[in-house]
This record gives C-alpha cells, structure tokens and sequence, in this order.
C-alpha cells in the first residue's frame, strides 16, 4: 500500500510539473507571436529616438512583438553581419535605421520586409525606385532637410562670408545633402569650405582644421558625424562661431546656436506606423515612402548662450516661433 501511495505521488508530481511546462510555454508564445529585427548604424540620442519610435509604434497598435536590437558601430561590415544574422534567425520584419544599415538589410533580406528609417535620398541609395511606392520588399521614411533653405537662412541671421560642411564620405545620405548645401550657398552667395571624415573619431580633428576657414558650419543628419557632436560643438565654441544642425535633438544638449529640423522621435513612430501597416497585411511595394513636411513633425530651437558667445542677435519674429530656447545652460519647452 505505501509503495502504491509513493507510486501515486511521483505520478501525480510529474503530472503538476508538465502542465506548468505546458502554460509557461502558451505564455511566451503569446507575448512574442511576432519577431523583428532593429537595427541602426550607431548610436547617439537621435537614432535612440527614432528606435524607440519604432517600437513605441508597433506596442500602441496592439502587435506582440520580440525585438532584437543591433547596433552596428558605424561599421558597414557589422552592418552587413546583423543583416545576416536577421536572415539565419528569421525575422518577420526588419527595421534599418540610416542608409548604410538599410542598404545592408535589402541586399540580404529579399524575402523578407524591409522597412528604413531616417534615409535622405532612398533612391540614390538604391533602396527604391521612386518615392510613390516602395520597391518590391522595401520602404520606410526618408529624413531629407530643406538644406537649401537652411543654408540662406544661416547665411543672414550670422551674416555668414563662408560656411563648414563636415560630412562623411562613405555615407550616401552625406553626399546627397552636400549637393544640397552647394546649392545653397550659391543661392546666398557665400563660400563653401568642405571636409570629409570617414569615422567619428576624425570628428574633432575634421572640426579644428576647418573651424580658422570659416564663419560658422552647417550640420546635416551625418551620424558619423553627430555621433561626436559635443567635440565639434567645443571647438567651435572656443572660436566663438556658431553651429546650425539639422537635429534638433542633439541640439538640445547645448552648444549649437540654431537647430531646425524634424523631430526624430515623431520619426520613429513614422516609421512604425509603416511596419505596422505591413504587418497588417499590406506590402511594401504598396506603400510610399514618407517624408517628415508637416509642420506638427519639425522643432526649431536656439541656444541663447551660444547665440551670445558668438555675437548673433537673433530676431524676435524666430524666437516667437520656436520650439524649444536655451538659456543659462537651461533648456526650455515653449
């Protein structure tokens, strides 16, 4: 009879002991019924926006989602590895945030959605054919500035002579907005001084050999570049000339006298919004790519202390409509 009862009990014990193995195992199903890939080519606060975006995006729609989050250390090589990766692992969806990334993940995903982030030119990138419609398994959201503008304006508010343009050679999205910015400063009618870098730690040496040449310098979204922005923005401080991004929200640490540029957050959840349609059913092929022009999707912002530090009286008709103002070392939401 004891040997029965202790029987019983063994068998009722591993009984207990599969069912739980059974519900743990319900329970992750449900919470990861979808896996997509992230990646960015680096990481600074701008391309951490935009991945939270992303993500925020696609949780607000009510998708259950298993995000596996690379980045590629502004290395093209890494870039092509995670692509790789994505495909042994089988995403059902991947995201590349800035081109090189995005180039890497179409070239290797051909079967699987693709959608970019923060691409300026997508077509010259040949991620797409044209901006009307994605490109059999690829679209996304294209961040191209109105450079041409900024540069005019830059050019009278600082009574710029001469103008920096620090970009990095190998990336696409540096290239198209150099022809941009040469375009506007023939409109302005002031020099161009240009120098190329090709990873993030030439940034300060770049910023201290053209900084003597010029009246101020222009920054585009050059990841390279800003993700060492505060070296640059010290060596230009120093010199008591002013820095205009592109980003407004690496600007928002301080030292850049002017940024105007989208808002990389709102980005990002443009860009989830495209995932969420593909996961919805709909291909991307189907869906343009996305441009950041609504007023609601750009911030302005000054940096009162830099503004000062260089000599620039900024007028009231800016200020008034502004998004965010620095002042003594305070950032403030307006």
């Amino acid at each position: 009879m004891k040997k029965t009862v202790l029987i019983l009990a063994a068998l009722f014990t591993a009984l207990s002991l599969a069912g739980c193995k059974k519900n743990n195992s319900k329970t992750t199903s449900e919470a990861a019924s979808v896996k997509i890939g992230i990646a960015k080519i680096t990481q600074h606060v701008a391309l951490d926006e935009v991945e939270k975006g992303v993500m925020d995006a696609i949780n607000e729609a009510g998708i259950k989602a298993d995000y596996d989050l690379q980045n590629a250390n502004g290395d093209v090589n890494t870039a092509n590895q995670i692509a790789v990766q994505y495909k042994a692992e089988k995403v059902d969806l991947a995201v590349g945030i800035a081109t090189p990334v995005a180039i890497a993940l179409a070239n290797t995903l051909d079967d699987i959605p693709v959608v970019f982030g923060t691409v300026t030119d997508p077509i010259k990138a040949g991620l797409v054919t044209t901006v009307d419609h994605g490109d059999k398994n690829v679209t996304g959201m294209s961040d191209e500035l109105p450079s041409i503008e900024h540069v005019k304006l830059f050019a009278k508010i600082a009574n710029l002579k001469t103008l920096g343009y620090i970009y990095t050679s190998n990336e696409d999205n540096s290239l198209s907005s150099l022809n941009l910015i040469q375009e506007g400063c023939k409109q302005a009618g002031i020099e161009l001084v240009t120098q190329s870098i090709s990873t993030s730690s030439e940034v300060k040496q770049a910023a201290e050999s053209i900084v003597g040449r010029v009246d101020g310098i222009y920054l585009t979204t050059d990841n390279t570049v800003f993700s060492a922005l505060p070296s640059l923005v010290n060596v230009f401080r120093k010199a008591k000339k002013p820095v205009f991004s592109g980003d407004v929200t690496g600007a928002k640490e301080g030292g850049c006298f002017m940024a105007s540029g989208f808002n990389y957050y709102k980005a990002g959840l443009a860009t989830g919004e495209i995932v969420v349609q593909i996961l919805q059913g709909k291909k991307p092929a189907e869906i343009p790519v996305r441009f950041m022009t609504k007023p609601e999707d750009s911030d302005l912002l000054f940096d009162l202390d830099a503004a000062e530090n260089c000599g620039i009286s900024i007028p009231q008709e800016l200020l008034d409509k502004a998004s965010f103002i620095i002042k003594d070392g305070k950032l403030q939401e307006k």
